[in-house]
C-alpha cells in the first residue's frame, strides 16, 4: 500500500509540475528567439535607410554592428555587387538566394525557435527601396550560439527550480505518506502479534488522522478482549479438570472400599462404574494436557525459545524399555531401528518422550497382538529427523486418517481413552516445527511419524565415516561425547518378544543376519 500510495501520489506531482514547467521552458525559448530577430531585423533595417539615402553613417554603424554581435553584413547594388562588406558571407548557395529573393522584394520566413541546442547561424535579407523600385539589398549573417546560450541559462534556472519544488513537494509526500500509513503499519503488526499469540497486543493510539485513531482505539479494546477470552478459556478448562479431580478421587476411593461388600449381581454394574471412573480420570488429564500444550503453543508463538538439542536415539530406547512390560500384557512384539550414533532433534527431550509415549501407547492399545516397530532415522542434507512407530495391526481406513488427530476422536474402538493422545502428540510436533505423519500400512496397519528439524549432525569416530546425506537407520551404539546414552553399549538391532527374558547379543559377520532378543 505504501509503495502503491507513493508511486501515484510521485507521478500526480511529476505531473502537475511537467504541466508548469514545459510551457515555461517553451515560453522563455520564444521570448529569447523574438528578441533575437527583432534586434536584427531593426539593425538590417537601419542599413537598408542608409543605404537607400546614402549616408556617410552607414559603413561605421556596420562596423559597430558587426563588433558588437560579430555578424557579417553586406550591402549589395541592384546589379548584386557588393558596396559594404564586413564578415565572413561565404554560406555558399543560400547567400546568394537571399540577395536574389531580396532584390525580388520577397518576404522572407522567420525563424525557428532557439533551443537551448542550436547552433549555425540566421540568415537575414531585405531589400533597399521601396516595393516598386528596389536598388539593391541588405545581408545579414548571424549566429545562434549566445542567443543558444541565453537560452540554456534561463532553462538551467528553471529546471533547477523545478528539482528544487520536486524536493520539497516528495518530503512533503514522504512526511503525509508516513503520517497516514504509520498507524496502518503499526495495526498490522498489531494484527500479527494477536495471531501469534500475544497477550494485549497494543498500538499507540494517538497518531495519524482522527479516522484510524479511531481504528486503532478499537483494535485496542479488541485485543484486549480477545486476550481475556483466551485467558478465560485456558483457565476455564485447567480449572474444571482440576476441580473435578478431587471429587472423582473421592468417589473413586469409595467405589473401592464398597468393593469387598457388593452382592454377585451389582459387580457388573460395579465394574462398568469403575472403568467409567477411570476413563472419566484420563479424559480429564488429558484435557489438562492438552491445555498446557495449547498454552506452551501461544507462548511459543509469542516470544520463540531458543531450540535445544536431544538425542532422539537415547530418548526412544528410554521409552522403548518403559513401555516393554505394557507391551509384553498385550501380547504386542517391540521392535526397534534405532541407530548407534546419536541423532540429535531440535526439540525438548520432555515433548519428545511425550510424543512417543503416546505413539507407542496408542499402537500398544490398538493393535494388539501385533508386531510395533520403532524406527529413528535422518536426513542430514535436509536438516530433518524422523521417529516413526509402525504396527501391522488392523489399521484404520484411509478416509478416517485425517481425523486421527482431531481431539476427543476415538474412531470405531471400543477401548478406554480420551482420544486427545494424537491431538497432543501433533501439538507439541507442530511447536517444536514439525508435523506429524500418518500413513496406512500395506497390506495392513497404520504408520505414525514425527518429523521434526534435526540439529547439527555429530563427528563420528575417525575411521567411520558416511557420505552426506545417507539417512541413519538401524543399529544400537554408544552414544558420541555430549550426546551418551545412559547404559547403552549394545551395537545391534534388538527385537523384544513377549513374555521373554531380554539378553543381548551381537551382530554376526554376516550383516543380513540380525541377532533378536528371543523368547526363553
Amino acid at each position: 500500500m505504501r509503495r502503491r500510495l507513493l508511486i501515484v501520489l510521485i507521478v500526480a506531482g511529476i505531473g502537475a509540475l511537467a504541466a508548469f514547467a514545459v510551457p515555461l521552458l517553451y515560453t522563455t525559448s520564444a521570448e529569447r528567439t523574438d528578441q533575437f530577430v527583432s534586434r536584427r531585423t531593426a539593425d538590417i533595417n537601419r542599413f537598408a535607410e542608409l543605404a537607400l539615402t546614402g549616408s556617410d553613417q552607414l559603413e561605421p554603424e556596420i562596423d559597430a554592428h558587426a563588433d558588437l554581435y560579430g555578424d557579417a553584413v553586406a550591402v549589395v547594388d541592384a546589379a548584386g555587387r557588393p558596396i559594404v562588406s564586413r564578415g565572413d558571407l561565404d554560406g555558399g548557395g543560400d547567400v546568394a538566394q537571399a540577395i536574389d529573393a531580396a532584390l525580388r522584394n520577397q518576404r522572407q520566413a522567420g525563424p525557428p525557435d532557439i533551443r537551448p541546442w542550436s547552433s549555425g547561424r540566421v540568415l537575414f535579407a531585405r531589400p533597399v527601396g521601396n516595393g516598386v523600385e528596389v536598388s539593391g539589398a541588405v545581408v545579414l549573417v548571424s549566429s545562434r550560439g549566445r542567443a543558444a546560450a541565453d537560452v540554456g541559462r534561463v532553462w538551467g534556472h528553471v529546471l533547477l527550480g523545478v528539482l528544487a519544488v520536486a524536493a520539497l513537494f516528495a518530503t512533503v509526500i514522504l512526511l503525509l505518506v508516513r503520517w497516514v500509513l504509520r498507524p496502518i503499519t503499526q495495526l498490522e503488526h498489531g494484527l500479527r502479534a494477536v495471531g501469534k499469540g500475544v497477550i494485549a497486543a497494543h498500538v499507540p493510539p494517538q497518531q495519524g488522522p482522527s479516522e484510524v485513531r479511531t481504528l486503532l482505539a478499537s483494535f485496542n479494546r479488541m485485543s484486549d478482549a480477545v486476550a481475556d477470552s483466551a485467558r478465560r478459556q485456558r483457565a476455564l478448562i485447567d480449572d474444571t479438570s482440576h476441580q473435578l479431580r478431587n471429587p472423582l478421587m473421592a468417589m473413586r476411593l469409595r467405589m473401592d472400599m464398597l468393593a469387598g461388600s457388593l452382592p454377585d449381581e451389582a459387580r457388573d454394574t460395579y465394574a462398568s462404574m469403575v472403568a467409567q471412573a477411570g476413563r472419566l480420570q484420563v479424559l480429564l488429564d488429558g484435557m489438562r494436557a492438552l491445555a498446557v500444550v495449547d498454552a506452551a503453543a501461544t507462548e511459543l508463538a509469542a516470544y520463540p525459545a531458543t531450540p535445544s538439542a536431544c538425542d532422539a536415539s537415547a530418548t526412544v530406547l528410554e521409552r522403548i524399555d518403559f513401555w516393554l512390560p505394557a507391551a509384553t500384557a498385550r501380547d504386542v512384539t517391540l521392535v526397534d531401528r534405532v541407530p548407534a550414533e546419536p541423532i540429535p532433534l531440535l526439540c525438548a527431550d520432555t515433548d519428545l518422550e511425550q510424543i512417543v509415549d503416546v505413539l507407542i501407547d496408542n499402537a500398544i492399545k490398538y493393535a494388539p497382538g501385533s508386531t510395533v516397530t520403532v524406527t529413528v532415522t535422518a536426513r542430514w542434507s535436509s536438516g530433518r529427523g524422523r521417529v516413526t512407530v509402525t504396527d501391522d495391526g488392523v489399521g484404520v481406513p484411509p478416509g478416517e486418517l485425517p481425523r486421527l488427530t482431531e481431539r476427543f476422536h476415538r474412531g470405531n474402538h471400543d477401548l478406554a481413552g480420551s482420544g486427545l493422545g494424537l491431538a497432543i502428540a501433533e501439538r507439541l510436533v507442530t511447536n517444536n516445527g514439525g508435523r506429524l505423519i500418518l500413513e496406512t500400512v500395506t497390506p495392513h496397519g497404520l504408520s505414525v511419524s514425527a518429523e521434526l528439524p534435526a540439529g547439527e549432525r555429530p563427528t563420528p569416530p575417525a575411521g567411520n565415516t558416511m557420505p552426506a546425506g545417507t539417512p541413519v537407520d538401524g543399529g544400537r551404539g554408544s552414544g558420541l561425547p555430549g550426546l551418551q546414552r545412559p547404559g547403552r553399549t549394545d551395537t545391534t538391532p534388538t527385537v523384544v518378544l513377549p513374555g521373554s527374558r531380554r539378553r543381548r547379543a551381537r551382530r554376526r559377520d554376516d550383516p543380513a543376519r540380525a541377532t533378536m532378543r528371543g523368547a526363553s
